[in-house]
């Protein structure tokens, strides 16, 4: 079954056009050939300029796990740390039946 993924990024004062900028990148180069992704888009939060928020489909919860532990493995999200102020949340959610 579907899921969708709302993550919320922090990022630190007057960095949020770099930590998109990021994001594009990763989306760019690495969503075609994630199994599972089936995209996603990313919005800015009207009344905080340092907040983005990216919504995500994929396959199943289980694809969206398995590329989450082969990023922690490679450290393909490592340069966030630098951009973000707080951790990242991620809400997944599935369609009611």
């Amino acid at each position: 079954m579907t899921i969708s993924v709302i993550v919320e990024l922090h990022a630190r004062p007057g960095r949020r056009a770099e930590l998109n900028t990021f994001l594009e990148t990763m989306v760019a180069e690495h969503g075609p050939s994630q199994s599972g992704f089936l995209g996603s888009r990313r919005y800015e939060v009207v009344d905080d300029p340092d907040i983005l928020v990216e919504i995500a489909e994929w396959e199943s919860a289980e694809a969206r796990q398995a590329h989450m532990e082969k990023a922690a493995a490679t450290g393909a999200y490592a340069p966030l740390t630098e951009m973000l102020a707080a951790p990242v949340g991620a809400t997944v959610m599935r369609p009611l039946r």
